[in-house]
């Protein structure tokens, strides 16, 4: 799981954990890019992966996420993500970006020219009712207290709506 002091302690218990773009550069502002989070979730929660929780933003994506494997699933997230997106960049030749993304590279990465996450997702263990609560309320009011809309269930990319009763993006698992 890359360089991170964070550590996974329980692999199968629900995670609080936070996906970034290298250097906070903006990529999920057209729909496609965020379709392929969407589809790399999807893929993964027929394997088994349950999301309680998700927002994306322009630069970064908070979830809470279980598994019996919640280490191998997130890094099976952000390899599969960093190829597409880095794949969709090229292939509408998005050069500023791709410059970004060469440019903050980490130096240890010398295979690839592309380095599109930072290192690591810290996960927190979530580990109570209270806990899952504070997160996912944390997760729904990122949108709102950046100013992007005025009610969480108003951001299309999140699972605000879910808690709402409403269909979202992503069937997520409210039972934790």
């Amino acid at each position: 799981m890359g360089r991170s002091r964070y550590k996974i302690i329980q692999e199968d218990a629900p995670h609080f954990v936070t996906l970034t773009v290298l250097h906070w550069i903006p990529v999920f502002t057209r729909p496609q890019t965020v379709a392929i989070i969407f589809d790399s979730l999807s893929f993964l929660m027929r394997e088994g992966l349950k999301v309680h929780a998700y927002v994306v933003l322009e630069n970064h994506l908070h979830l809470v996420v279980q598994s019996e494997q919640i280490g191998r699933d997130l890094a099976r997230l952000k390899s599969f993500t960093a190829r597409a997106l880095i794949s969709y960049l090229i292939e509408h030749d998005v050069k500023t970006i791709l410059d970004q993304l060469a440019f903050y590279k980490k130096a240890h990465k010398d295979d690839r020219t592309y380095q599109f996450w930072q290192e690591g997702s810290h996960p927190q263990i979530i580990q109570s009712d209270e806990m899952m609560r504070q997160k996912v309320e944390y997760i729904h009011q990122n949108p709102v207290k950046r100013g992007y809309v005025d009610l969480a269930c108003h951001w299309r990319y999140s699972s605000a709506r879910d808690y709402e009763g409403e269909s979202g993006l992503l069937e997520i698992c409210k039972v934790w």
